[in-house]
């Protein structure tokens, strides 16, 4: 057993490394995806409403559950082979036969007369002359009678059986009447009362000589066929809306069968050629997905996560639809028939939109409201009303800007549908009771369910793959967050430096086309570490009294750059996206504390301070969305200390610090280029003039109230030294 144990583990440990391999993985998922799709739009999962074979007898009524059309193909191709059937043959005149033929018939005729006039030889000779001549077997008696001298009798033969061929050609002789037109001739023979020598001489040189002179052209027949058979239009077959199929008792025959073929009621399983076809299809589209995103976004095609939530809402949002379809209510088969307008496609496009990509999502709807009109039957309404409703939620969660958007985009698909219902119903020449009822409430249902579906599947989709989404963001941007509450409670100073930083970091970051969501989010929670030790920072200190002045700067330093590390451990306890944790640990990057590190040159001499000590730890911004944020921060805590904020030195102090932040090489590791630093600078400084604007002083306003107070003064000791009574 210890051989079988060693090699099961040996093959066990070679799956595991072959598993850890990213491109086994991604190919992997992708077979699963691809045989998951296949399996759900070629194959009926659910149990068949009726089961019937040619011959049974039927226990139940079976009524068409929705309006079909389909071909007959039987009575199609009865009607084609008698199209065929009536097309004359075709045939091509050989005009050398009709000439060839007399000439045989008269060159013999003229031998057995040269033979018979031949006295040199005898009776025994002529008639082995004759014998040897004929190709044809003749009797004894005959070739007797032959033999002796005869002219007239061969003159009548050659001049009436020549008339006769001759005859028989003008009118045409084929390979199908050639017997008949034998036989014609061989009549006509015996009707010139020859003697039988001669009758049969005349048969035999009428069956041995007489060919057909119209050749069978079988290229042109059979092209005359086919236009024939082309011509004939296919036989088709309307099965209305609830129309009875077979009845209790009745017998089921092939009329039958094709009706319950065509509405899907016989089979539980597609045929190989159908799951093949299908999953070629599959294949395909699958395909052009990934060729699109490698051309369009190569961040997404490289990102193995991204292309798993791809496949899972694309499979979920089919299941749902292959699910709805395969309802059946038997108190209104009208309802039942039109359940594929609830099949919630928007849901599966507002995911895409808001997780990955708004372009993206739309690819993936149009493919997915295809794939849906393959589950439902060729019910093409079906994927219109998806494909449109998706548009729908696609737009409306384009640009969210709050979290009642997704409500909102609820309400524009739940529209959509129901324009689209409508639509769809009167092109197809529905009742309009039908139309209103289904478009109303099958319409309003597919908005609510696909906001629904949306709202309640995207806190799972955000955790498991990572992916911070703009409505997360508009989550944690809220005042009323728990933490911003924490920050605002215990470190008011640095709240309000937040909310500043992410004013001058969202106004850059627009300017260089990031993502301005995602920088404001991360500026309001950049300094959230410093809720540990509030007191330590100077936008906190109420007082002139700092604590820094009584510990040594090495010590003021750790504590100034361990608020990062704070930070980072306070959103995982909050559980913060790994987008905003990324801008809190790089927002310094591994810049220095300039103020206590020439302290402690002042303090201790270059020689004994250690430039690495008085850095943060980093790492350095990574993208440009914490770049932004480590200038805007810096910017926003320079000019706040710096006196007479003139533009002029506003300008001056945000474009030194940008540079000394570059000449740090603190913007080495991120994708900002000059011009983007230029146009950061231009925005930051269109902010904070609006800030730091100059304000008209107001004048001194004591006198005025001076001079008040003593009119009103002596407007009442008038009002006193006069006389009541006047």
């Amino acid at each position: 057993m210890l051989p079988f144990a060693s090699l099961g583990r040996k093959v066990a440990s070679g799956i595991s490394l072959l598993m850890k391999q990213r491109k086994v993985r991604r190919s992997l998922a992708a077979t699963v995806f691809f045989v998951i799709l296949t399996l759900l739009i070629s194959v009926d999962f659910m149990p068949q409403k009726v089961d019937l074979q040619l011959g049974d007898v039927s226990r139940e009524d079976v009524y068409a559950p929705r309006e079909v059309e389909f071909e007959d193909k039987d009575k199609t191709e009865e009607r084609r082979q008698i199209a065929a059937a009536n097309v004359e043959p075709q045939y091509e005149d050989n005009e050398q036969a009709s000439g060839a033929v007399r000439q045989d018939i008269t060159s013999v005729l003229e031998s057995i007369k040269v033979i018979q006039e031949q006295g040199d030889l005898s009776n025994e000779e002529k008639e082995g002359r004759l014998r040897s001549l004929l190709h044809f077997s003749m009797s004894e008696q005959d070739l007797a009678v032959l033999a002796r001298p005869g002219a007239d009798s061969l003159k009548l033969l050659d001049t009436e059986l020549n008339k006769y061929v001759a005859a028989a050609m003008e009118k045409g002789i084929t390979q199908e009447n050639l017997e008949e037109t034998k036989k014609s001739i061989v009549t006509g023979i015996k009707s010139l009362h020859l003697d039988n020598a001669y009758i049969n001489l005349g048969q035999g040189l009428t069956n041995y000589y007489l060919r057909p002179n119209k050749i069978f052209n079988e290229i042109r027949t059979g092209a005359l066929e086919q236009a024939a058979r082309e011509s004939v239009p296919p036989v088709m077959v309307t099965i209305k809306q609830d129309e009875k199929i077979i009845g209790v008792g009745d017998v089921v025959k092939e009329e039958h069968m094709k009706k319950l073929e065509a509405l899907g009621l016989t089979r539980s399983l597609a045929s190989w050629r159908g799951v093949v076809g299908t999953a070629l299809l599959v294949a395909i589209l699958m395909l052009v997905v990934l060729f699109y995103l490698y051309q369009q976004n190569r961040e997404i095609y490289k990102h193995a996560g991204h292309l798993y939530l791809l496949g899972i809402i694309v499979v979920v949002v089919l299941a749902v639809a292959k699910g709805l379809l395969a309802i059946d209510i038997d108190t209104w088969r009208q309802l039942d028939a039109q359940l594929g307008y609830m099949v919630p496609l928007a849901a599966g496009g507002m995911l895409i939109a808001i997780l990955l990509d708004s372009r993206l999502a739309v690819l993936v709807l149009a493919i997915m409201s295809f794939l849906l009109v393959l589950i439902s039957g060729g019910r093409i309404e079906f994927g219109m009303v998806g494909l449109i409703s998706g548009f729908a939620g696609v737009y409306s969660v384009s640009k969210l800007s709050q979290r009642g958007d997704l409500v909102r985009a609820g309400l524009y698909t739940g529209a959509a549908s129901v324009a689209a219902i409508l639509t769809m119903g009167i092109i197809g020449n529905n009742s309009a009771g039908l139309v209103l009822s289904s478009g109303l409430i099958l319409g309003t249902i597919n908005g609510l369910l696909s906001s629904v579906l949306t709202i309640g599947a995207l806190p799972y989709l955000e955790s498991t793959f990572g992916i911070t989404s703009s409505v997360r963001l508009l989550e944690l941007s809220h005042p009323s967050n728990p933490l911003l509450k924490k920050l605002l409670t215990e470190a008011p100073g640095t709240y309000h430096h937040s909310i500043l930083v992410a004013n001058l970091a969202e106004a850059a970051t627009e300017e260089v086309g990031g993502e301005s969501l995602l920088v404001r989010v991360g500026a309001y929670y950049h300094d959230i570490g410093k809720i540990k030790r509030p007191y330590f920072f100077i936008e906190n200190q109420m007082t002139s009294d700092n604590p820094h002045d009584k510990i040594a700067p090495s010590l003021s330093t750790l504590i100034l750059t361990s608020h990062v590390k704070d930070g980072l451990e306070l959103g995982r306890e909050y559980k913060l996206p790994k987008d905003i944790l990324d801008i809190i640990e790089q927002h310094h990057g591994s810049g220095m504390c300039s103020y206590f590190y020439h302290k402690a040159l002042e303090n201790n001499g270059a020689e004994n301070v250690n430039e690495d000590e008085f850095r943060y730890e980093g790492p350095k911004p990574q993208t440009r969305e914490a770049a932004i944020v480590m200038l805007a921060d810096s910017v926003e805590a320079a000019v706040r200390s710096l006196q007479n904020r003139t533009h002029g030195r506003i300008e001056g102090l945000v474009r030194k610090i940008i540079k000394d932040k570059l000449l740090d090489g603190q913007l080495d590791e991120c994708d900002l280029t000059f011009k983007d630093l230029d146009a950061i600078a231009n925005s930051f400084l269109k902010v904070l003039s609006g800030i730091f604007h100059s304000r008209v002083e107001y004048p001194d306003m004591s006198k005025e109230m001076e001079r008040r107070k003593n009119r009103n003064a002596g407007s009442r000791k008038q009002l006193a030294g006069k006389n009541p009574a006047q």
